[in-house]
């Protein structure tokens, strides 16, 4: 059965988390436009979390500027989820990356609640969270890759945890982080499934440190897939500077230069010839 065919199924029989959103007035347009979603829409998320049962109730606060929350959040931050229950977005906001709109943010953290129910509250790398809440909050776009090409072209390769510690640092270091840790977990999910992130959360929720859950569910160790994830990356770090680079650019250049001379040369020999052919041609016709 083809792997969406199966999403689409396990999405049918898998119950939806419940939404119980509060709004200040001046936010009740934005607040009927969120409460009018369609439940179903969110049950895609609970199955990749693998969780049948999402649990209790989700609070949602939607936030103005002048409120407490937005004070505590640098301007960027559209949405965060806290804890195991409770979502908080800030609708003036314009999202940016990865986001794209409200909806997009809402979805994220809701896949951070429900990360968190699946694995019990046992502790799950940032790298995992926000990858796979990306995930779940769409699919993978042409803005998706050019940021990460613009990434892997400009920076450093890290390991998992300097990805980590950057979602501590600023817009541009966060950014670069959801670049890389989604495109690191989106390819665990094409190469093992995407029910392969719900047994990683299963194994962590019955006690298992995260690294040992993973090697679990896909018969590697931590280490190793990110060796090889830097590996499937060498197209763009390796070729990509060199072909966009001032040296290759003169090159380019020289060869092109080369090519007009000896084309204009070809040319003029042709109409030399031509010349020739036709005085040839007269001489003839005067004898």
């Amino acid at each position: 059965m083809p792997l969406l065919v199966a999403l689409a199924l396990i999405a049918q029989v898998t119950a939806v988390p419940e939404l119980r959103i509060e709004a200040p007035p001046e936010l009740a347009g934005v607040r009927h436009r969120i409460g009018s979603i369609d439940p179903q829409r969110l049950a895609d998320i609970a199955a990749l979390t693998g969780l049948e049962h999402p649990g209790p109730p989700i609070r949602v606060v939607l936030a103005d500027e002048r409120s407490e929350w937005a004070g505590r959040m640098p301007s960027w931050i559209a949405g965060l989820a806290v804890g195991g229950d409770l979502i908080v977005l800030f609708p003036a906001r314009t999202p940016g990356y990865p986001h794209g709109s409200l909806e997009d943010v809402l979805r994220h953290e809701i896949a951070h609640v429900l990360i968190a129910r699946s694995a019990g509250g046992e502790p799950v790398p940032r790298w995992f969270h926000e990858g796979l809440a990306t995930a779940a909050e769409r699919p993978w776009d042409l803005r998706d890759r050019t940021r990460l090409i613009y990434e892997l072209v400009t920076g450093p390769r890290l390991t998992l945890d300097e990805i980590d510690a950057l979602f501590t640092g600023d817009r541009g270091a966060q950014t670069r982080a959801y670049a890389l840790a989604q495109r690191f977990v989106r390819d665990l999910l094409d190469e093992y499934g995407e029910p392969v992130a719900a047994e990683m959360l299963a194994h962590v929720g019955e006690g298992v440190p995260f690294e040992g859950a993973f090697a679990r569910a896909t018969g590697r160790s931590l280490l190793a897939a990110e060796a090889e994830f830097w590996e499937r990356q060498r197209t763009w770090t390796t070729w990509f500077p060199l072909l966009t680079s001032g040296t290759t650019l003169w090159i380019a250049i020289m060869l092109l230069a080369l090519w007009a001379v000896r084309r204009r040369r070809r040319k003029r020999a042709a109409q030399r010839r031509k010349w020739e052919e036709e005085e040839g041609i007269d001489e003839h016709t005067l004898q």
